[in-house]
């Protein structure tokens, strides 16, 4: 049973004449009537009445009618889901994403693309550095935008970098050091750090351990965190004092106090991460799009 010999039906049932159903189908009278009669065939029974003033339908043909027409409308829609699809604007889109870093970015980027592409379920996972790889890898995650990271090359990942942010001491307004414009890394040595913990970030470690290496010494982490919010926490609690990215002072607000680090021109860059060897949809790939696009956008002041 082919898909053409139940539109043909449709056409004589809803015409309830094989002249006009044939002109409608462009397509001769004498083949369509052996089109429908090759149909009644194989389902074995009588579809139609026929005689010389027209046709009618049997109760098995009305039946059969009603189950035609649900089953042409879902090969409609699933053919048009499918070019939309292709098209990227269909499906579900899973993102892994690191709140605070991306905080520029991200929000009006999704916001705009959901404008344009509204039959595209985003999914965004609020994920640690450690969940994002691996969820890159075994394909849960399409895509992730997050600060870029050592070793993401030798997992597998690809870093396309999209806006890079100097980082900051992040400090609790009471502390003494916020009197400064700019704190030397000597004075920041001199202070207990609260930073990520290691199993979900391990690439914070090697990170600190290079901020300092050009004094010779090993900063102290006291307090080991297991996402953002938790270190805004401990800092604005007086549990120690933080190196983050300046956008952090978007999400902290009054609760912190950010200050540049003297003489330091680092940057840590944010970017789209995905599998080399993965298969991105063409939904994510349009969403890609959108991240480059929003992040050449000056930020608001």
């Amino acid at each position: 049973m082919e898909l053409r010999h139940l539109r043909y039906f449709l056409a004589v049932a809803d015409a309830l004449n094989f002249t006009k159903a044939a002109r409608q189908l462009r397509i001769a009278q004498p083949a369509l009537s052996r089109r429908v009669q090759d149909l009644e065939d194989e389902i074995g029974v009588d579809l139609l009445k026929r005689s010389p003033r027209g046709v009618t339908l049997t109760a098995e043909g009305k039946l059969f009618l009603e189950k035609t027409r649900q089953l042409l409308k879902m090969a409609d829609e699933s053919v048009e889901q499918v070019r939309a699809l292709a098209r990227g604007q269909f499906g579900s889109l899973h993102i892994g994403y690191a709140p605070s870093p991306t905080v520029e970015i991200l929000p009006p980027a999704l916001a705009a693309y959901q404008r344009a592409f509204p039959h595209v379920n985003v999914l965004l996972h609020d994920a640690s550095r450690r969940e994002i790889v691996d969820g890159l890898q075994d394909g849960t995650l399409q895509l992730a935008v997050l600060p870029e990271v050592v070793n993401m090359e030798a997992e597998g990942i690809e870093f396309e970098p999209l806006r890079s942010y100097p980082y900051y001491v992040a400090l609790s307004p009471s502390h003494p050091l916020t009197r400064l414009k700019a704190i030397p890394l000597e004075k920041i040595a001199n202070e207990p750090l609260v930073g990520f913990a290691r199993h979900d970030y391990p690439d914070y470690y090697p990170f600190v351990e290079r901020i300092f290496r050009p004094l010779g010494v090993t900063p102290k982490i006291a307090v080991e965190c297991d996402s953002g919010s938790s270190l805004i926490t401990a800092v604005e609690t007086g549990r120690g004092v933080s190196l983050a990215m300046s956008v952090f002072k978007v999400v902290t607000g009054k609760r912190l106090v950010l200050r540049p680090v003297a003489g330091s021109k680092d940057e840590i860059p944010v970017g789209i991460a995905r599998a080399k060897n993965g298969d991105l949809t063409p939904a994510g790939e349009k969403f890609c799009e959108f991240l480059r696009k929003f992040s050449k956008r000056t930020p608001p002041a």
